[in-house]
């Protein structure tokens, strides 16, 4: 697997629910690296475009005016194989049909508000990263721990 970087959104009910420390935790916990990071309230202009996939769809204008109604959390996160496994990290899509030990499964129980978003590809990441983030606040850093994150035997991590 590649090394990637993904978008995650901590959307309004985690951020007002002040879980976004518990689930940015979940994220460092599996050895992903967070590379950039901002609190921001997404517009009109922006939720239009980040989710133009889904307009038209009967869920559209409330989806959009729930993640515009209160601050968000976006972050940028690194990792061997990272889309996938912050994927399994959130868990299925309904807090009340998500497995526990999963982020949806362990905090929500709603249908509507589920929490997290994730990028769920490398092409819808590349897009979403730009959407939210300049070029210059993606960091590039070295971490001690990945020496016992990934083994790198083969000479590039695993």
């Amino acid at each position: 697997m590649a090394m990637e970087t993904t978008l995650i959104i901590l959307k309004p009910d985690a951020v007002q629910r002040g879980l976004m420390g518990r689930i940015i935790a979940r994220f460092e916990d599996k050895g992903l690296q967070i590379v950039g990071a901002k609190l921001m309230t997404i517009g009109q202009e922006l939720a239009a475009r980040h989710y133009a996939d889904h307009q038209g769809k009967p869920f559209y204008d409330g989806l959009v005016k729930f993640m515009t109604s209160s601050p968000v959390l976006v972050v940028a996160v690194r990792g061997v194989g990272a889309i996938k496994l912050c994927r399994n990290l959130m868990g299925a899509t309904f807090g009340s049909k998500a497995e526990a030990g999963t982020i949806r499964g362990d905090f929500g129980s709603s249908n509507s508000f589920n929490l997290v978003h994730g990028s769920d590809s490398p092409e819808s990441a590349a897009r979403e990263l730009e959407l939210f983030f300049e070029p210059a606040e993606l960091l590039e850093y070295e971490r001690p721990i990945d020496q016992w994150v990934y083994d790198h035997s083969s000479g590039s991590p695993e």
